[in-house]
């Protein structure tokens, strides 16, 4: 169960179909935009022009909030092939917390976890179980490089893992691609046509790990100036896969919130 909440926590994306090629442009440039590909000084020019504006896109569509609120749909397979189908609650303080509660049948509450900076907070209900470990503890169950921050912009639906180090773009009919190298991934950032999230490959620059995760994001809206994928889905992959779904139902930016988290007296600390 700790698995399916945090995997339900880092999910954001929604299946987006591969589009024909229409152009395609590749310009190697580093952090310093030294060109190295063999394009005259035109196209080069022209290239990192491009590549600078769309990677500058990427962080101008950053959500910028102070707290979010949601309750969505989970559809999640396991790595033995075991479905569930659940509900959640969950709200967030940009820098500061995340907090979320998982229902299964019946709208019980199964589960209830609080991440902070520094710690991550488990109460597994139906088991009587408290569980407290360091933020490092997100780390060892998705093997993932992931911390507060890191968590807080996948679940808002920020771009995650992109280096300015791009090496090369492709145009498509409605979407344009970048992919950028960065210390631990190579990312394949597709956008569409207003330069919105639609997917990012990950793939390890490790190919001893063989390590891929493939997100998604569809269905958004524009709620308040604020474009918001409601569809998420995700891939994970390294020994074992997991898939899953996320269908957020309500959401709510920049509210007053609360996240109650206390331990009864009966519960065991594991």
């Amino acid at each position: 169960m700790t698995r399916i909440l945090f995997i339900l926590i880092i999910s954001i994306l929604a299946l987006e179909s591969c589009k024909p090629t229409k152009k395609i442009q590749t310009a190697i440039i580093t952090k310093k935009d030294t060109v190295t590909a063999p394009v005259a000084n035109n196209a080069k020019e022209d290239s990192i022009r491009f590549i600078s504006e769309t990677y500058q896109s990427i962080i101008a569509n950053q959500i910028k909030y102070t707290t979010f609120s949601a309750k969505m749909n989970v559809d999640y397979v396991d790595a033995d092939d075991k479905k569930y189908n659940v509900n959640a609650t969950l709200r967030m303080y940009k820098d500061s917390v995340v907090w979320v509660s998982v229902n299964a049948i019946f709208g019980i509450e199964g589960l209830r976890a609080l991440i902070t900076r520094d710690s991550v907070k488990i109460l597994d209900k139906q088991n009587k179980f408290y569980t407290a470990r360091s933020i490092g503890y997100l780390q060892e169950v998705s093997a993932l490089p992931v911390n507060l921050t890191t968590l807080q912009d996948i679940i808002i639906g920020n771009a995650v893992f992109v280096d300015s180090n791009i090496i090369s773009y492709s145009t498509f009919d409605n979407s344009i691609s970048l992919l950028s190298i960065g210390k631990i991934f190579k990312n394949l950032v597709t956008l569409n046509e207003n330069k919105l999230l639609l997917r990012m490959k990950l793939d390890d620059l490790d190919e001893l790990r063989n390590r891929t995760g493939d997100l998604t994001y569809s269905d958004y809206e524009d709620k308040r100036g604020v474009n918001f994928a409601k569809l998420r889905k995700i891939t994970f992959a390294e020994k074992k896969k997991l898939d899953v779904r996320l269908e957020f139902k309500q959401y709510n930016f920049n509210e007053d919130l609360t996240f109650p988290f206390s331990i009864p007296k009966n519960y065991k600390t594991n």
